[in-house]
């Protein structure tokens, strides 16, 4: 089975850098773009261009331009007719060697809204009309691993309430704030506790050399596993069980796909159902796992441990 995503909801996985796509019907006030990824440590600078064409040349209606050098800054600006004008700099850098981060640019009738892992960063006024960008493009020292164009259209809960949020319906709790680059093993409650309907999501990278790593639900009083997720990277297996009263259950192994490979992101959600939890990985469904564990709402503790590199984990 298929992850049919709502309106608006069609990510970009793991694109080669240069990358330059189309923005389908193009852009227009009330739409955002979702850019999640990495900086290398030897990064000297990377962009994100919005453009009014594909061919070499076309005007730029919004360049964004981190620039690692003895001064650290973003440089913003536009290119038209052949000639960049007036650069706007900021000399403070939201982005870190080594590190991963989320970024999204909100479009209104003024400007783009530049935010940079939740946090409000530079507001960069028109110069071209937004009705002639039809072109994304990224270059530069960028690992890019979701690119997420939303469109005008999107439900408001999607967006955050306030045009800040992040795509997908898998965005569950309103005001719980992500967090970034967590240390793994990691060991956490769950805000509110689990519930039905409740998502929980977990982005990262599978490094070279890794062997397994594992996603738990966790029963903190009593310490049971209400759910474990354990992809085993060289037996190409991910196993899903469940350890109550000390003891674990039967393993299940079936699946239609195997998205946790050496060297990949992953952009895994958990959806807690009244039945059982329900597993998408990329945007694809991977998998369910019918509750053994009945009072499921007593999870409340997120653990990950393991060969994963974590990059964002949203309740």
């Amino acid at each position: 089975m298929t992850f049919v995503p709502p309106p608006g909801y069609q990510p970009i996985y793991n694109p080669s850098i240069p990358y330059l796509g189309p923005i389908r019907g193009g852009l227009r006030p009330e739409m955002s773009i979702y850019i999640q990824g990495a900086v290398p440590e030897g990064i000297t600078r990377f962009h994100i261009d919005l453009q009014c064409g594909e061919f070499e040349g076309a005007d730029v209606a919004f360049h964004f331009n981190p620039r690692f050098d003895f001064w650290d800054k973003v440089v913003f600006n536009t290119f038209r007719e052949g000639v960049w004008e007036g650069e706007e700099k900021i000399k403070k850098m939201p982005f870190k060697r080594g590190e991963h981060f989320e970024m999204v640019i909100v479009v209104n009738s003024e400007g783009y809204q530049v935010n940079v892992n939740g946090k409000e960063f530079y507001f960069y006024q028109h110069r071209i009309p937004v009705e002639r960008v039809c072109v994304l493009g990224i270059g530069g020292d960028v690992f890019i691993q979701t690119i997420n164009i939303i469109g005008a259209g999107y439900p408001s809960g999607g967006m955050g309430g306030g045009g800040m949020g992040y795509p997908g319906e898998n965005l569950p709790v309103m005001g719980m704030q992500p967090i970034y680059n967590p240390t793994v093993p990691y060991s956490n409650m769950i805000p509110g506790g689990m519930s039905g309907k409740r998502t929980i999501v977990v982005r990262g990278m599978v490094p070279y050399g890794a062997q397994r790593f594992a996603v738990n639900f966790v029963v903190g009083f009593s310490r049971d596993i209400a759910f474990h997720l354990n992809p085993r990277i060289r037996e190409g297996l991910v196993i899903r069980n469940s350890r109550i009263g000390g003891m674990w259950g039967q393993e299940e192994i079936e699946i239609g796909i195997n998205p946790f490979m050496e060297g990949q992101y992953f952009d895994l959600s958990i959806r807690c159902g009244h039945r059982r939890f329900k597993i998408f990985v990329n945007g694809q469904h991977l998998c369910n796992f019918f509750h053994r564990f009945e009072a499921f709402t007593q999870v409340d503790m997120l653990e990950i441990e393991g060969d994963v590199q974590i990059s964002y984990i949203h309740f």
